[in-house]
C-alpha cells in the first residue's frame, strides 16, 4: 500500500460527502422525510458492503472481538445520526451543529493518548486550522431555531462523543480487521436501528413516493455509504488525527456545489471557514 495511499481514500471521502451533502436537500424538499433518507441510506449500504466483501474474497472478521468492535462503531455512527434527527427538533441548529462537527477533536485525544499517534508541526498546524475551520462552516442562522429546555444540549454533546469516538475505535483495530468488515458492520447497525427510523417518521403527512423523494434519496443516499467504505480505507492507512479533520471539511465541497447549483451565496463565516479549510488541507497533506 502506498505511503499517499489514504490521502487519494481522503479526498475521494471528502468529494463524495461533500457532493452528498450539497443534494441531501432535493428529496427532503420534495417531501421525503430525513428519518426514511436514513432507512434509504442503510439500504444503499447493502450492496456497498457485499462488494467490500467480495474484494477480500469474503474473509470477514467474524469472531467476538471483531464483531464487537465493527458493530460498535457501527452503532455509534448509525446512533448518532438518529439523535441529531431528534436534537434538531427541540435544539437550535445554530448550536448544535457546532458543537457536533468538532466531534474531530475526541478522536485526536483519544488517538493522542492511546494511539501514541504523532504528527509534523505543519500537520499540526493544519489539525489545529481545520478544527477552526469545521466551526466555521458549520455555522447556522439563530433565526427560526427551536428551543426546548436543555435536554438537547446533553443529547448534542453525547453525539459529538458518539462520533469522534467510532472514529477512534475505527482506527483502533485498523491492524486487526479489514476496512471492508467496517463497512459490513455499518451495514448491519443501520439495518438494526432502521425500525427506529421508520418510528420516528410522521406517515400521517404526505410521502413522495415517486422519483424526486425515494429514488432520488436512493441515488444520494449512495454516496454517502460508498463515501463511509473510502473513509475506512482512509482511517485504516492514515493517521486518524489528520485523516478525521479532513473528512470534517467536506461542507467545502458542499458550499461550492450549493453556490452553483442553487445560487446561494454563504454566509461570511463559512467563506473564511472555506479559506482556512483550504490552507489546513494543504498543510495536512503533506
Amino acid at each position: 500500500m502506498s505511503s499517499r495511499a489514504w490521502l487519494v481514500y481522503a479526498m475521494t471521502t471528502t468529494l463524495l460527502w461533500g457532493v452528498w451533502g450539497a443534494l441531501i436537500e432535493i428529496p427532503e424538499k420534495a417531501g421525503f422525510p430525513a428519518t426514511l433518507g436514513y432507512s434509504a441510506w442503510a439500504l444503499t449500504m447493502v450492496p456497498v458492503a457485499i462488494i467490500a466483501l467480495k474484494l477480500i474474497r469474503w474473509q470477514l472478521e467474524r469472531d467476538r472481538r471483531s464483531a464487537a468492535i465493527g458493530l460498535s462503531a457501527g452503532l455509534l455512527g448509525c446512533g448518532g445520526q438518529l439523535l441529531l434527527f431528534q436534537i434538531l427538533r427541540i435544539g437550535p441548529a445554530y448550536i448544535v451543529f457546532p458543537i457536533i462537527s468538532l466531534y474531530p477533536v475526541v478522536t485526536i485525544i483519544l488517538s493522542v493518548m492511546v494511539l501514541r499517534e504523532r504528527a509534523s508541526r505543519r500537520s499540526w498546524i493544519g489539525i489545529i486550522l481545520a478544527l477552526f475551520a469545521i466551526l466555521m462552516l458549520a455555522y447556522q442562522s439563530p433565526e427560526d431555531s427551536p428551543v426546548q429546555g436543555y435536554l438537547w444540549l446533553l443529547l448534542a454533546i453525547t453525539v459529538f462523543l458518539m462520533w469522534g469516538v467510532q472514529a477512534f475505535i475505527m482506527k483502533f483495530a485498523g491492524d486487526s480487521m479489514h476496512a471492508e468488515s467496517f463497512a459490513f458492520y455499518t451495514m448491519a447497525s443501520a439495518l438494526l436501528l432502521t425500525p427506529i427510523a421508520l418510528i420516528m417518521t410522521d406517515f400521517s403527512q404526505t410521502i413522495n413516493w415517486g422519483f424526486s423523494g425515494v429514488y432520488s434519496a436512493l441515488i444520494i443516499q449512495s454516496l454517502n455509504a460508498v463515501g463511509f467504505l473510502f473513509f475506512a480505507y482512509s482511517i485504516r492507512y492514515g493517521k486518524a488525527i489528520i485523516v478525521v479533520p479532513m473528512m470534517a471539511l467536506a461542507p467545502v465541497v458542499t458550499v461550492i456545489l450549493s453556490l452553483i447549483l442553487y445560487a446561494v451565496i454563504p454566509h461570511p463565516i463559512i467563506m473564511g471557514g472555506m479559506i482556512i479549510a483550504f490552507i489546513a488541507i494543504y498543510l495536512m497533506a503533506e
